[in-house]
């Protein structure tokens, strides 16, 4: 398949996918790798509009499968209930993949899948889990981030070109000759030699790296900035791998950025230790010179000559326990105090030995970041397995959590269909609601379900549709035994207002080649009686049975008019019937349909109920209308 083949996607687009991409063939790659995500991040392609070009590759084939409104709502109602589980993006798009196919190896493969994160959801630990998987997004390349308190020295204009084609001038300023002047406005500059023209020994913020060296030598923040971006998702993702049991690579990547990030270069730390020594030098000074006394001599001396000797020993003493308290704190040993009361910082020695010492620390910063650098490189593959793995893990979490929640079991595909102890997903979880069981097999591949008003027939429609379309998704259904056939289309017919002359023959342009494509159908039909004419409406409908019958295809017809239709055709009636109201009328029914059983409808228990609910004139009204039943 080539992108401008795939239907909306012009040369722009085309164009933006394939810059993302790589090229063409890279993208039809990750199409059939589910990268919605990615798609959706080019400009111009929304969420909706990636997940329709990527079923395009996949070749999905909803439309062809679903034919009619009711269907796609049905099938839709099921992907929402299924995305209520997901957690990431990333299963999201994937839910939003999921389409019924009759490629049974496709099938069977999905179930057992299915099958296997119910059982897994049962067990695990889900809030903890969830709680996890929020925190988890697939790993992102970000843009450059020009780090401007870092600067590469080159020797020529040559070397400027080469390390400017290479990239490395989105990340790091590039320096020259000319510029060489300025190399100590920053906290690190990274000469890179090519003959080694230039003596900067005095540049206390200098690293030395060959121009030819690989480029996360020169910068290793290429690399490292990757991981810090994605740091987030790299400690969640190790964290759920740990609670899985799962092997994992990103401990290890942890420990790297730790060891990185205890290594950072700390300016604010060391001047926080110079003003707390001073601080409490002169608190030390006050102290002992509350308990100085002074002779005459020493007042006089102190007038002529400065400093008493009992003040300069007590001051002496001071300075020596604050270089201590520095010398601990920094790992230096430098005198930053002028010899005065109050301490005074001499700025000038200060600014010499900060430059050094922050010179020094850069530059063991730098080394750390180079090994981790090379360390994180060989790594990157298995971080990105493994971090994909954990995404498609919410995919199936989420597939079996579903499964768990509505109680779902596999069907078996055969001949027609069957089913036992079936459930409407809406009624999952209800107390005291009856499952139901029904078969529409051949012979009789066409049937008539009549009977009670409010007694279940759209239900039991609607619950086959859904057995149906969840099987061919691959997934397990709601009811504890069922056999399926898979089948080319779903048509699923909702009730229609009355129909007049102009929307009469619209309807049999729409269901004439409904019976007569050569296709193997289900077809469920809701009281679609409704033609102006009933003589007219029992022929309709049975000549319908009778192509549908003769076609190998499956139907279910619901309709009041069973007994009409049958003097036109010879097909299976089934029944839902209403016995009765309980103490609060409401209908007692078994909605389990009687096969062979013309069931009668419902008027009169409606009827009653509402006669038992009125009072005053409309109850008597009411009950004359019973009267005559």
């Amino acid at each position: 398949m080539e992108l401008k083949s795939i239907k909306g996607i012009g040369e722009r687009m085309a164009l933006r996918i394939i810059n993302e991409f790589g090229g063409e063939k890279e993208f039809m790659e990750a199409a059939l790798n589910y990268e919605v995500d990615r798609l959706a991040q080019i400009d111009g392609v929304s969420q909706r509009r990636a997940v329709e070009i990527v079923n395009e590759v996949l070749g999905n084939p909803s439309k062809e499968f679903l034919k009619t409104g009711r269907a796609v709502q049905i099938y839709e109602d099921i992907i929402k209930r299924i995305l209520e589980h997901t957690n990431t993006d990333y299963a999201r798009n994937r839910v939003l993949l999921l389409s019924p196919n009759k490629e049974i190896e496709r099938i069977q493969e999905n179930l057992q899948m299915v099958l296997a994160a119910k059982e897994s959801a049962r067990k695990l630990p889900c809030r903890e889990l969830r709680n996890l998987l929020k925190k988890v997004t697939p790993l992102e390349n970000p843009r450059p981030l020009l780090d401007t308190g870092k600067a590469i020295l080159v020797e020529s204009r040559t070397d400027y070109q080469n390390l400017t084609d290479r990239g490395l001038n989105r990340y790091l300023s590039i320096l020259t000759l000319e510029e060489v002047e300025g190399i100590h406005e920053y906290e690190l500059v990274v000469y890179a030699y090519n003959e080694g023209l230039l003596e900067l020994d005095d540049a206390p913020n200098l690293a030395m790296v060959p121009v030819d060296a690989e480029d996360s030598e020169l910068v290793p923040g290429m690399v490292l900035f990757y991981y810090a971006y994605n740091r987030d998702t790299i400690e969640n993702a190790s964290k759920l791998r740990e609670m899985l049991g799962w092997s994992s690579t990103l401990k290890d990547v942890m420990r790297i950025l730790d060891s990185i990030e205890s290594g950072q270069v700390d300016e604010k730390s060391f001047n926080q230790s110079v003003k707390d020594a001073q601080e409490h030098a002169d608190q030390k000074m006050k102290e002992a010179i509350k308990k100085v006394d002074l002779s005459g001599d020493e007042v006089l001396d102190l007038l002529n000559n400065g400093m008493p000797h009992k003040i300069q020993e007590i001051l002496n003493k001071v300075l020596k326990e604050a270089r201590q308290e520095i010398s601990q704190k920094t790992g230096l040993s430098f005198d930053p105090f002028l010899t005065r009361y109050p301490l005074e910082v001499d700025e000038e020695e200060l600014e010499r030995v900060r430059k050094q010492e922050m010179g020094r620390q850069h530059l063991k910063a730098f080394e750390n970041q180079i090994t981790a650098a090379k360390e994180l490189s060989l790594l990157k593959e298995k971080i990105e397995k493994e971090v994909r793995e954990v995404l498609e893990f919410d995919y199936q979490f989420a597939l079996g959590s579903f499964a768990h929640e509505y109680d779902l079991h596999p069907p078996s595909l055969g001949e027609g269909f069957s089913f036992k102890e079936a459930i409407h997903l809406d009624l999952v979880g209800v107390n005291n609601i009856q499952r139901i069981n029904y078969q529409l097999q051949h012979p009789d591949n066409v049937v008539l379900l009549t009977g009670a008003n409010s007694g279940g027939k759209t239900t039991l429609l609607e619950s086959l549709a859904q057995i149906s379309i969840l099987t061919h998704m691959g997934m397990p259904v709601p009811a504890k035994d069922a056999e399926v056939q898979l089948i080319d289309e779903l048509y699923f017919f909702s009730k229609k207002r009355s129909l007049d002359a102009g929307a009469f023959e619209s309807f049999l342009q729409n269901f004439v080649p409904v019976v007569t494509h050569e296709t193997d159908k289900l077809i469920l039909f809701d009281e679609l009686e409704a033609i102006t004419e009933l003589e007219a409406a029992v022929k309709i409908i049975s000549s319908f049975m009778d192509l549908i019958r003769d076609s190998g295809s499956h139907a279910v017809i619901v309709t009041h008019l069973a007994q009409e239709i049958l003097k036109y055709t010879q097909v299976r009636v089934d029944g839902i019937e209403a016995s009765g109201l309980d103490e609060e009328y409401n209908l007692i029914v078994d909605r389990t349909p009687r096969m062979d059983y013309l069931a009668r409808s419902t008027p009169e228990l409606i009827l009653k109920r509402v006669y038992e609910k009125s009072d005053g004139k409309l109850k008597d009204i009411y009950g004359k209308m019973l009267e005559k039943f």
